[in-house]
């Protein structure tokens, strides 16, 4: 299971991430930072990298540089290696210009990260076979509509996973996004306007991904949160705005059924936890569309009280209250709760 989310930091947003990042002990955590993004370059950068990295690694993050050849001149390093050393890095993720042998050769002092879109199996299975620490990372696409595709997402990480590489992406913040576009920084583009809660589940459950970063600089509070319990846990947060009424519903752990349906989520604490039992009288028993949380009423009998996620869409239907909805930017979760697997409800802030 993932242990938590990695951070991306800029030196030109540095000072506006500064106190979140030093807000807890990082503890190992892993950042990502750049070391050719042009527009940072003046007469000051170098001195201002090595603060930022200096204070990173004070903080106990985890440094992995994006860098080239034209870095190791720009700081007048005889080699990454000593780069690496000066600025505290755990590991270089290779952007471009390195030989298969420049890059197997590195790995053996360090961790390497290479271009998880771009480099094939046939590579993969080189670097791995050569020792050391690989890792590929899939880029972010600042651009709309420039995000990778599920299907090549799927192939690309099971292909390099299957010759020994684990694989990195990204989602995309809310708090604080990064310019000049402002329109998130994800690897998948169907993650561009989901939470970032729910884009890091759905990497980690349906793509298998062995590590996160945010690609954005700032993560909420509540999004960090959700992702912290859903990383300690393994119980996935699901937000929803419940109807008056069913708000004891809230925070309480939940399994979905093993036999529950393809187009329904199945609690099966539902009778349980609802205490409503036979009393559950007809209320608000509208269409049930994909999102709807709904409760069976005295209409269905004994099922009385038993609740329901709707992934489906579905028609109104006169036994059945729908009690709440979960907003469109977390519908990513609700194809991340697998059978027998736990989650909890927990109330839209």
């Amino acid at each position: 299971m993932l242990k938590t989310l990695g951070r991306s930091v800029y030196l030109t947003q540095f000072e506006e991430q500064r106190a979140s990042l030093s807000a807890f002990a990082a503890g190992g955590a892993p950042v990502f930072i750049s070391l050719h993004i042009s527009e940072e370059f003046d007469a000051a950068y170098c001195a201002r990298v090595q603060e930022m990295c200096d204070f990173l690694a004070a903080q106990g993050w985890r440094i992995l540089a994006d860098v080239s050849e034209k870095t190791v001149r720009q700081f007048g390093c005889a080699d990454l290696t000593a780069l690496a050393k000066r600025l505290h890095l755990w590991g270089l993720r290779l952007d471009y210009g390195f030989s298969l042998e420049e890059m197997r050769a590195l790995a053996q002092q360090l961790p390497v990260a290479v271009n998880a879109s771009t480099t094939t199996p046939e590579v993969a299975r080189q670097l791995a076979a050569g020792g050391g620490t690989v890792i590929a990372m899939h880029n972010f696409y600042p651009r709309p509509e420039t995000g990778l595709d599920p299907e090549f997402l799927h192939e690309s990480t099971a292909a390099l996973q299957a010759e020994g590489l684990q694989v990195y992406g990204f989602i995309p913040g809310d708090a604080l996004l990064r310019g000049p576009l402002y329109k998130g920084l994800p690897t998948l583009e169907a993650h561009r306007t989901a939470a970032p809660s729910a884009a890091f589940v759905d990497l980690a459950v349906n793509y298998g991904l062995d590590g996160i970063f945010a690609g954005d600089p700032e993560v909420s509070a509540r999004e960090q949160e959700y992702i912290r319990h859903f990383c300690t846990t393994g119980e996935l947060c699901l937000p929803v705005a419940l109807r008056p009424g069913y708000e004891t519903l809230y925070d309480r752990t939940f399994t979905c059924r093993p036999d529950s349906p393809k187009g329904l989520v199945r609690y099966q604490e539902s009778r349980l936890y609802s205490c409503f039992g036979s009393t559950v009288q007809p209320d608000n028993c509208v269409e049930r569309r994909r999102r709807c949380v709904t409760m069976d009423n005295i209409g269905y009998r004994r099922y009385s009280g038993e609740i329901q996620l709707v992934r489906a869409d579905l028609p109104a239907d006169e036994k059945v209250n729908v009690i709440g909805e979960v907003p469109a930017e977390y519908d990513l979760l609700l194809d991340c709760i697998k059978r027998g697997k736990t989650f909890r409800m927990v109330k839209v802030q």
